[in-house]
């Protein structure tokens, strides 16, 4: 683990949701009842949505700057966000006892695998050299704050943008929070 002032680096941050991204769907495709696969499908798609739009709002303005293809990078991976929400708003209308729903799961997977490849074995390593310890350290910070304002529920519809998730995000977050409050829906 890469610590420098008692706080993680970003990448052992984001590398560890991924971790327990992929766990969960793991849980998910082994677990046989609906309501237990409703509850974990409905923590995944929250923890995926806070993580993409941490890394959006915080990570991807480094990735611009620091790395020579940065915009390239930046571009696939913002994609790869776009087709994760799109799966994730499928699932969340999805009947859990459906063959669809298994469907989408392994879509989800695949897609989220893929991404996590990019980013660990090529764009993590490549920020590590370039970017100083301590900013990383200081980007984890931001993106742990991030995390906890970002929206719970996917919005495939809205911008991948710094900007956008800065502005409006974190009320778009209050929304959705506010939303299961009233619907007694339960927050992941």
């Amino acid at each position: 683990m890469n610590e420098t002032h008692g706080g993680q680096d970003v990448i052992d941050i984001l590398t560890t949701d991924h971790r327990e991204a992929i766990e969960l769907i793991r849980q998910i495709k082994e677990t046989p009842d609906g309501q237990t696969r409703r509850e974990l499908t409905d923590t995944v798609i929250t923890e995926l949505v806070r993580h993409s739009v941490a890394e959006e709002m915080y990570v991807y303005p480094v990735m611009l700057e620091h790395l020579p293809d940065g915009d390239a990078v930046v571009s696939h991976d913002t994609e790869e966000h776009k087709q994760l929400e799109r799966i994730m708003k499928e699932l969340e209308g999805a009947d859990p006892a459906g063959p669809g729903f298994t469907v989408l799961i392994g879509e989800l997977e695949r897609t989220l695998r893929d991404h996590v490849q990019d980013e660990e074995s090529g764009q993590f390593p490549r920020l590590r050299e370039k970017v100083p310890a301590d900013k990383l350290v200081e980007l984890g910070g931001k993106v742990e704050t991030a995390k906890k304002l970002a929206p719970t529920r996917p919005h495939p519809s809205a911008p991948n943008s710094e900007l956008f998730h800065k502005l409006v995000g974190p009320g778009v977050g209050l929304v959705d929070r506010l939303r299961d409050k009233l619907t007694g829906r339960a927050e992941g």
